[in-house]
């Protein structure tokens, strides 16, 4: 089962359950997977279903920071709990000594060994780690290796 016939799943079952803080979340997410397959007049692969998960997941922490910061706590646990329901459609995150180690073959393959080879390193590191690393994690790592 990919990952957009797996949110159909969970929101019809959503819906059976009544719970409708997931279901409308699931709906924001496959609204977004719609947008993007009419503009694109084909269905999504699981990679860029994988994508746009990542993307929102991204925008959840991102507002969940600026929420905390402006000390608005009951919309920092909507979007931490938004953030709960999509974050089990991704997979598995990777530790960061997993990344590091990833990080660390990556520089090596690639030759890099300057701060000047970051970008280098990130487009040759990005493809393996996509949806199980946050790019920040990531790129933090390389500029730590490649000191």
């Amino acid at each position: 089962m990919n990952l957009s016939e797996r949110l159909n799943e969970d929101m019809k079952q959503a819906m059976k359950s009544q719970d409708k803080f997931k279901l409308s979340t699931i709906r924001m997410v496959r609204a977004t997977i719609k947008n993007l397959e009419i503009d694109l007049k084909r269905p999504l692969n699981d990679n860029e279903v994988l994508d746009i998960l990542s993307r929102e997941i991204k925008q959840r922490k991102d507002a969940l920071q600026e929420f905390e910061k402006a000390g608005r706590d009951d919309l920092a646990a909507n979007v931490k709990a938004e953030a709960e329901i999509i974050a089990v459609y991704l997979p598995e995150q990777l530790t960061e000594e997993e990344i590091k180690v990833i990080v660390q073959q990556t520089i090596q393959e690639t030759g890099a060994s300057s701060k000047a080879d970051i970008g280098k390193v990130m487009s040759a590191l990005m493809p393996k780690v996509k949806g199980r690393a946050d790019g920040k994690l990531v790129n933090q790592a390389v500029q730590q290796l490649l000191q």
